[in-house]
């Protein structure tokens, strides 16, 4: 825990909220069920027992015969890809989720890091009712103004010369697999030309073939081996490591996310990028930069790329953009546009007028300076709290992160930590290899509710012993 105690030199009460804890046991039953009654320790106890107590039942609450019906529905008709958990969710607002019975539930996910505005948002629900009384979707064979006006903003406000739209992050990245594997095939003089990639460890790109051949998870690629051949794999932050790995006439082009998120919130170095940048210009390859997760204000910056100070060649944008509507950006410079001609790549559904006059709301409100210095302040409040929440139980090694995007790493699997969460109201994400919380809140969440979310937090640690189980 020393890296855990190096980051706060504070200390604070640890007295809990009599008002607060009251609070969260309130929640009333759903219909037909029998009431779920979490079990606080008692405040006027010693703190060392306090410390050393459970102090709440992790059992599922019992599901309403609504929800149960909805769940086995569901089992009858979907393929079996996900491994949900036992909500059904039917609105939002702000940053809280309510489920079919009525259970409130303090939103840590954002729809994986996608509802950067929360659920409701006055302005973005206006933008879509307005586009899509007039035009919602005319396809790439015609011009539309709200994509030109969408791409324009976001050339304005980035390295990009240039704006290719998808409708997802793993389709950006396929698009950014093509460009460079084209502006490779149009640089060479020489009948060959360089076509593999350098990805890293703990990546993930996305799952279609060829953003799944980047990802470095081996459970996501070998049920569906042969992927596209040719990437090598270099442990993330491994400067040497990558310098043998970039190749000129082999190596079209590196891939890397300036943050991970899927991979458990690990920050590059400025370091490490910048002898990224350096072989890639030496190779003749190109830098490609994965801020599907990690871009557009989550980190407190606009790109997470920006306090690095270097610049890739391609950026790949998606989650954030358009509030919750299916959206991906491939940014590039005019070097690589310029290898690109009519016909080698497209998308029927990508860059609509709907899509695209949501995400400009959204890219507005993102990037004002006021709004991104938002963010650092509840970012490093957040840390700061959690570090002093957790720091003194065993299984929390690490909570790092930048912005709100933070990872609470720990010795043992994170789920009976994420079920209990869920039971007091609370929801999160598992990250890594199963053993980093993931918390990626709407930007939008006030100190009030990430305090809020820090309290369950807490109060869940007992779920990682066997014996804090009940």
């Amino acid at each position: 825990m020393s890296s855990l105690q190096s980051f706060v030199a504070v200390s604070t009460s640890s007295a809990n909220d009599l008002r607060h804890l009251f609070r969260l046991n309130s929640q009333k039953a759903p219909p037909g069920t029998q009431p779920y009654l979490p079990r606080i320790s008692c405040c006027f106890v010693s703190e060392d027992t306090q410390k050393s107590a459970p102090s709440i039942s992790t059992g599922n609450r019992l599901l309403s015969a609504k929800s149960e019906d909805l769940i086995e529905r569901e089992k009858r008709v979907l393929v079996g890809t996900y491994a949900r958990a036992p909500v059904v969710l039917v609105r939002g607002k702000g940053c809280k989720l309510y489920d079919v019975d009525g259970m409130e539930y303090v939103d840590m996910t954002a729809g994986i890091a996608v509802n950067s505005l929360g659920y409701g948002d006055g302005e973005w629900v206006k933008a879509v009712a307005e586009q899509a009384k007039s035009l919602a979707h005319v396809s790439n064979v015609y011009y539309s103004e709200p994509q030109v006006i969408l791409a324009e903003h976001l050339v304005e406000c980035s390295f990009a010369d240039r704006v290719f739209f998808t409708n997802s992050g793993t389709e950006a990245n396929e698009a950014a697999i093509k460009f460079a594997r084209k502006f490779q095939r149009v640089s060479c003089d020489s009948d060959t030309h360089a076509t593999e990639f350098v990805s890293f460890s703990n990546s993930f790109h996305g799952r279609t073939m060829g953003a799944l051949a980047l990802t470095s998870k081996e459970n996501y690629r070998l049920p569906f081996e042969p992927v596209m051949p040719g990437v090598k794999f270099v442990k993330y932050g491994d400067i040497d490591g990558a310098k043998k790995a970039i190749v000129s006439g082999k190596t079209a082009a590196v891939f890397v996310e300036p943050i991970q998120g899927e991979g458990g919130i690990h920050s590059a170095t400025k370091e490490f990028l910048q002898t990224l940048r350096i072989a890639c210009d030496d190779a003749g390859a190109l830098l490609i930069f994965d801020e599907v997760q990690c871009g557009l204000g989550r980190t407190g910056y606009l790109w997470a790329h920006e306090p690095y100070g270097i610049v890739p060649d391609i950026m790949t944008l998606a989650k954030p953009l358009a509030g919750g509507l299916p959206i991906g950006v491939a940014l590039t410079t005019e070097k690589v546009a310029s290898a690109i001609n009519y016909g080698d790549h497209g998308s029927t559904f990508a860059g609509s007028p709907l899509v695209c006059h949501a995400a400009l709301t959204v890219l507005k409100r993102i990037k004002d300076p006021g709004f991104l210095s938002a963010v650092t302040k509840k970012g490093l409040y957040f840390k700061e709290l959690l570090t002093h929440k957790l720091g003194a139980n065993s299984h929390v090694k690490e909570v790092r992160g930048l912005g709100l995007i933070v990872g609470i790493d720990l010795d043992v699997l994170a789920s009976p930590l994420v079920d209990a969460c869920r039971a007091l109201g609370l929801l999160v994400l598992t990250a890594g290899k199963g053993n980093v919380v993931r918390l990626v809140p709407p930007l939008i969440i006030s100190e009030e509710e990430l305090k809020q979310a820090a309290d369950i937090i807490e109060r869940c640690l007992p779920a990682l012993d066997a014996d804090g189980v009940h």
